[in-house]
């Protein structure tokens, strides 16, 4: 059995709420209507008594033979024109002068007159002859002394006919009350349900848990930004890869010094401290949904990958020149000029020994020294002349060979693309290495020539020298760009010192 939605739980809740809010409202209402009508009809009878016992006409009726006669049709007139039911005008004792029913003329009034014997108007409620009444007694002064007593009343009949008549608006206005907090709770209800699609708690309980876990489990990073540029929705993996603070939802993307890295609507790789991130934005209703993937070890692998990859061009296209300088030399010894084809194997010879002795012995780092070997080649098949310079003098230091390959062959990259010759300077003096690489080529005119996107074939994709400056913060050293010469200072690791016995 399908448990009711959260908008339908709602509508019933709010409906419940606005029939209990007005009944109740109505109910108060009808106290205080009640309460108000006693008072006034007291208040009528009041006045009427106090009015009446004030009359010169009945003053002069009680000292004539008959006051009767002259009291009744002047206290009914009086009571018909001021609405009460009754106005009794008695003796003293309480014998009737007066009474709307004639036949009550001459007998005892019902009531209490002892408070107005003693000359103080008060009211009661109590049951006479016309049933239960709000009635006022007022004595009439003659002299100093009380000569009689008017009793002015209405029953409690007619003030419930009031009430009543005040009931049928009441019940209207509740009417009009629930029929409006009806449509509104269900125009709310109507909302809610399309924002909730429908779903009830349990549901929607469910679809929260699962989405608080996905978003906290999954090692990509996820962010939302909003449409005015605020962080809403950020997860654990994207705090971690772009280093954000605890309270960074809800601030705007600039105050976090990430602007040109969230914002786009392209995939992108950026460079974040010393990782090398993946960014793909994409619109939606809600705003920019970011994703960030990080690429660092996969960057670093590719860029071996390509030193391995131009290492096979190199080698693949020395084996093409030195097929053609042998089929050169058999050609020559078929034509029986020994000599020259000797000459020629040996120039050829002697030559690539040479470049492999000058590198081979003045870098003693396995990995940088191939690397050199393979860009020689590589800058000498695509017209440009790589030099060793003589003082160049470099053991195997304990540096990450991984990353002496990210600076050394893309800062040679970029010289070959921009120059026609480059010389490379490797050395250390005990703290320091230092990697000098320079062209003759006019150097990168943007400052900016280390961060993420700066190249100088236009295109807005390079990464080369922003992996170099990346690799050189992750050692602790230092860059220096001075025209087209580029310095790297890089610091010496310290080795654990052995003892006599060879432990450590």
């Amino acid at each position: 059995m399908r448990r009711w939605s959260l908008a339908g739980q709602m509508l019933v809740l709010q409906l419940l709420v606005v029939l209990v809010t007005a009944t109740g409202g109505a109910v108060l209402a009808l106290v205080q209507a009640h309460d108000l009508l006693t008072h006034e009809a007291r208040s009528t009878a009041e006045a009427v008594a106090v009015a009446v016992a004030t009359t010169p006409e009945v003053r002069e009726a009680l000292d004539g033979p008959d006051p009767s006669a002259r009291l009744q049709p002047l206290a009914e007139g009086i009571r018909k024109s001021t609405g009460v039911d009754f106005i009794t005008i008695m003796k003293p004792d309480g014998t009737r002068y007066t009474h709307p029913n004639p036949a009550e003329i001459g007998r005892k009034f019902r009531g209490n007159i002892g408070p107005a014997l003693a000359g103080r108007t008060f009211t009661e409620t109590y049951t006479g002859t016309l049933g239960p009444s709000e009635r006022a007694v007022t004595p009439v002064v003659s002299d100093g002394r009380v000569v009689a007593l008017v009793s002015a009343g209405i029953t409690v009949e007619r003030i419930s006919g009031w009430l009543r008549d005040r009931l049928a608006w009441g019940g209207l206005i509740v009417a009009l009350a629930l029929g409006l907090g009806g449509a509104g709770t269900w125009l709310v209800t109507a909302r809610l349900r399309r924002q909730t699609h429908g779903l009830d708690p349990v549901e929607l309980g469910r679809i929260h848990a699962h989405h608080d876990a996905i978003l906290h489990a999954v090692r990509e990073g996820l962010l939302l930004i909003g449409k005015d540029g605020t962080l809403t929705l950020c997860n654990d993996a994207a705090r971690h890869l772009l280093g954000l603070p605890g309270d960074a939802e809800g601030r705007h993307v600039a105050e976090l010094g990430l602007a040109d890295v969230l914002t786009g609507d392209e995939e992108r790789v950026h460079l974040v401290g010393d990782r090398v991130l993946a960014v793909n934005s994409a619109a939606s209703r809600l705003g920019t949904v970011v994703t960030v993937r990080d690429h660092t070890e996969l960057q670093a692998l590719s860029g071996q990958l390509d030193a391995e990859r131009g290492f096979a061009d190199t080698l693949r296209a020395a084996a093409h020149e030195a097929a053609n300088r042998l089929h050169t030399v058999i050609t020559l010894v078929e034509l029986g000029r020994t000599e020259q084809a000797v000459a020629l194997g040996t120039a050829e010879l002697r030559a690539a020994q040479e470049l492999t002795d000058r590198v081979v012995g003045s870098v003693r780092e396995p990995v940088l020294a191939a690397l050199l070997l393979g860009k020689s080649a590589e800058a000498a098949e695509r017209g440009s002349e790589l030099v060793i310079s003589q003082d160049s003098e470099l053991d195997d230091l304990g540096l990450d060979p991984r990353e002496l390959v990210t600076i050394v062959g893309n800062l040679i990259d970029n010289a070959i693309d921009a120059a026609t010759r480059v010389e490379v300077h490797l050395s250390a003096d005990g703290k320091e290495v230092l990697i000098r690489v320079a062209d003759n080529g006019p150097g990168p005119p943007d400052p900016a020539a280390f961060t993420k996107g700066w190249t100088t074939k236009g295109d807005g994709r390079g990464l080369g020298l922003a992996l170099v400056g990346q690799a050189v913060r992750r050692l602790g050293g230092t860059i220096d760009v001075r025209g087209s010469v580029f310095t790297i200072r890089l610091p010496i690791p310290e080795r654990p010192r052995l003892d006599r016995e060879g432990a450590r």
